[in-house]
């Protein structure tokens, strides 16, 4: 076993010896005995990383409860890459904080009967405006990987992006579950190597491409450093060559200096409708769609890049009013309720994507699990549609928002 497997793996050990010893080690109610006694016994013989690899539905009051119950079957090392942030976190946790300072302007003696939850996006009807943002390594959480995501996403009725780091190559979720998906790509240095994955990625079928952004620089990543985890477990290299594989090889084919003329390679490349992820000021929202992007994620990457930007939510409004309306947007980071997706609908965004919820659910109840996430969200949704009186997503507009509350 090399070293940096071994280091991972006791920082695993020690987490499962400290909830052991803290009495705290037994599973909750979504899940099963067997897995958790699975997950020690791995551990405990410092064997190679193992995730979960049930499938089961969860129980689900608040996706909040999530990142608790997912302690007691992804080892530490794992865990922290997923729920970690940059720095000292403040913008992955303002992610969170400014949903709270918003609140829901209702309109009641509407006559709303049960709303129509469902939206287009590029042309993929979704169930309700969610779906699962692009995120690598699934098989941190859980061995089904970025098959079992997808599959529990398409019994949700929505679309999955699937990352150019994913652990399970891009033609095999393809191949392995059902339902639209995006493809997502941290554009490499090498054209060659960026041509080639863009042209398997439509090939495959994926209908639109993501082009992240934000990653011209690693992020500072404390946690990972601090659990000695800053080159995870080689649990598949998916669509990289083997020469490549492993977080630290991969990261360093990035193209460090992106500009405009990158998108409109991938543009011209692609086949399909390019997005780009990272979006955060109008100004690069309004060049966007000056340069023909079909559409924006207004993303901070989760608070994993630069800490100290401001949060997604915060800065929507304004990104909003900049393209008025004539391309799609979607939000991700801090969604957590069905009333995080109505607010952000209402301050302008077309859906949004949700991550960190999504890998909990995985590693928790594989496809199930996902599926579930899903029907916590879609509950929660469909009830704030219901008392705020909006019979339809196309009708939740700034209207049904009270100004910004007092943080005192």
């Amino acid at each position: 076993m090399d070293a940096a497997r071994r280091e991972f793996m006791a920082g695993g050990s020690a987490v499962v010896a400290a909830l052991a010893a803290s009495g705290s080690a037994a599973p909750g109610p979504a899940l099963a005995q067997t897995d958790h006694a699975a997950a020690q016994q791995v551990l405990a013989a410092d064997e190679p990383y193992r995730a979960g690899s049930g499938s089961r539905r969860l129980d689900i009051v608040s996706l909040r409860d999530l990142e608790q119950m997912a302690e007691k079957v992804i080892p530490r090392g794992g865990l922290d890459f997923i729920r970690g942030g940059a720095g000292d976190e403040w913008t992955m946790r303002e992610n969170l904080a400014a949903f709270q300072r918003v609140a829901i302007e209702p309109n009641y003696l509407s006559g709303a009967k049960p709303p129509d939850i469902s939206t287009t996006i590029l042309g993929a009807r979704l169930a309700l405006p969610v779906i699962t943002a692009p995120m690598g390594g699934h098989r941190l959480a859980h061995e089904g990987g970025e098959v079992a995501t997808a599959s529990g996403t398409a019994a949700a009725g929505s679309l999955v992006a699937i990352s150019s780091v994913s652990n399970v190559g891009l033609e095999q979720v393809m191949a392995g579950s059902a339902g639209p998906k995006w493809f997502q790509i941290y554009l490499p240095e090498d054209r060659g190597l960026a041509r080639e994955l863009l042209q398997r990625s439509a090939q495959a079928g994926y209908r639109a491409v993501i082009v992240t952004i934000d990653t011209t620089a690693p992020g500072n990543r404390e946690r990972d450093i601090r659990n000695q985890f800053r080159s995870p477990p080689e649990l598949g290299h998916g669509n990289m060559s083997a020469a490549s594989s492993g977080y630290a090889a991969t990261a360093a084919t990035f193209k460090h200096d992106l500009n405009w003329d990158d998108i409109a390679f991938v543009q011209k490349e692609a086949g399909v409708p390019v997005l780009i992820k990272g979006v955060l000021t109008p100004r690069l929202a309004a060049q966007a769609l000056q340069r023909g992007v079909a559409g924006i994620f207004v993303s901070n990457h989760g608070g994993r890049q630069l800490d100290g930007v401001p949060a997604t939510f915060t800065v929507l409004p304004k990104i909003a009013d900049s393209v008025h309306g004539r391309i799609p947007i979607v939000l991700d980071g801090g969604v957590r309720r069905g009333q995080d997706v109505f607010k952000a609908l209402a301050a302008g965004a077309s859906c949004v994507a949700i991550g960190r919820p999504v890998l909990y659910g995985l590693a928790l109840g594989g496809a199930l699990g996902v599926e579930s996430v899903y029907d916590r969200l879609r509950t929660e949704f469909a009830m704030t549609m219901q008392l705020a009186g909006v019979p339809n997503v196309a009708s939740i507009n700034k209207s049904y928002l009270y100004r910004e509350l007092s943080s005192g």
